[in-house]
């Protein structure tokens, strides 16, 4: 059997640590080729050491710099790559098969377009792309032939429940949500809620940023644009619907009334898995869905009010264009801040909703170009609007 060989944006990431998990178990199967990190070089060193990739790429020169030094005297060394064009490099490297999104945030936009552009398959964990740029991304791996197999777990059940079902029938994508752990507090507790608690979700172990986007529910508003992209559904076809207990991870209602779930336990290593597998299956290593002992299977509507950044990826899907690029870059300003004490939970919302009024300039023609500028006028506004926040934060 001939091994795929793998690429990952985002390797010291909590996908990318549970991606490389799934070739540490199957090493017939699959073989890393390049790998880009940020600045935890200690941990991308061991990562080499075991898994030998031929191209690695960080963020900057310094961590760059860093890792050459850690790596002085080490018995394999792969070309050290940094900065934009590194990332491009190690995803467009020309002996991968599959390139695994996972750098957080936009940033990972330009090296997944990489990605797409050298004709990979693409596993699809960086939602953001789809967010900012849709239109551009679709397009292009309609140009070049290229399948974006879906990571998070969410899109990956709605993939499967696709499977085998023509689309022209489908009537309505229903996404769940944990809800975080925040969903049954009043609006005075959110008003009190700190990082440290923001951070501890009930039933996944993920990233900082995207636990916080749980905590807001603005994830579940990212993954509603995401998934008007990858599955060509108009937004008001896809609702989002609160399950606490993760077992459900989401469903597709047909035109007949047939409802069809994907089930498991909270684990992204079995969607990450499945994208690398497709349209085969693992025997990964994990444990049985036991329904007996879960015992019930609850849902709630979310509440807009106590949570509107979901509200807020509505009305920007809605709109279109550049309002998804301004959504994501003011939340990923706003959710830093947060992390750095410098706002309250509540300004999360606060904080993109004002930025989104203030953007009136709006691209006729939809380009890569109006994408990163509308990006860097959002940041900038953002984190101006953060001082200002944080100014009376402290009044």
């Amino acid at each position: 059997m001939n091994k795929k060989r793998i690429g990952i944006l985002g390797s010291t990431g909590s996908i990318g640590r549970s991606t490389l998990e799934i070739v540490r178990r199957f090493p017939d199967r699959f073989e890393v080729v390049s790998l880009a990190a940020g600045r935890n070089v200690t941990m991308l060193r061991d990562q080499i050491n075991e898994f030998r990739p031929c191209v690695v790429s960080v963020m900057d020169a310094e961590p760059a710099d860093a890792l050459d030094r850690l790596l002085d005297g080490a018995p394999f060394r792969p070309q050290i790559l940094h900065g934009e064009e590194g990332y491009r490099c190690v995803a467009a490297h020309p002996d991968a098969h599959v390139v695994v999104s996972a750098m957080v945030g936009a940033a990972g936009l330009l090296p997944t377009l990489a990605a797409i552009e050298a004709g990979k398959t693409l596993a699809l964990a960086n939602k953001e792309t789809l967010v900012v740029a849709g239109e551009i991304v679709m397009s292009l791996a309609a140009r070049k032939g290229v399948a974006i197999l879906p990571v998070d777990s969410e899109h990956s059940a709605i993939f499967q429940c696709l499977q085998g079902n023509h689309r022209s029938a489908l009537r309505r994508i229903l996404l769940t949500a944990s809800g975080g752990p925040f969903f049954r507090c009043g609006s005075d507790e959110l008003c009190r809620v700190t990082p440290e608690a923001a951070l501890r979700h009930p039933n996944w172990s993920m990233g900082r940023k995207i636990t916080i986007d749980s905590a807001t529910l603005m994830n579940k508003g990212l993954e509603v644009i995401e998934a008007t992209w990858l599955f060509g559904a108009p937004v008001d076809q896809i609702s989002v619907h609160i399950h606490p207990e993760s077992i459900i991870h989401s469903m597709v209602e047909y035109i007949d009334g047939s409802v069809i779930a994907q089930l498991g336990i909270p684990d992204m290593k079995l969607p990450i898995a499945y994208a690398l597998s497709y349209p085969e299956r693992l025997p990964v290593e994990a444990p049985p869905l036991d329904l007996f002992g879960v015992g019930k299977l609850s849902f709630f509507q979310p509440d807009e009010d106590r949570f509107p950044c979901l509200r807020l990826a509505y009305e920007a899907c809605r709109k279109g264009a550049t309002f998804p690029a301004v959504l994501n870059a003011a939340n990923e300003v706003a959710v830093s801040a947060f992390l750095e004490g410098r706002i309250g939970f509540m300004q999360i919302p606060r904080l993109i909703g004002s930025v989104m009024s203030t953007h009136h300039t709006v691209a006729e023609t939809l380009t890569l170009e109006a994408v990163l500028e509308a990006d860097r006028q959002a940041r900038e506004e953002a984190e101006r609007m953060a001082a200002e926040l944080a100014l009376e934060r402290q009044a």
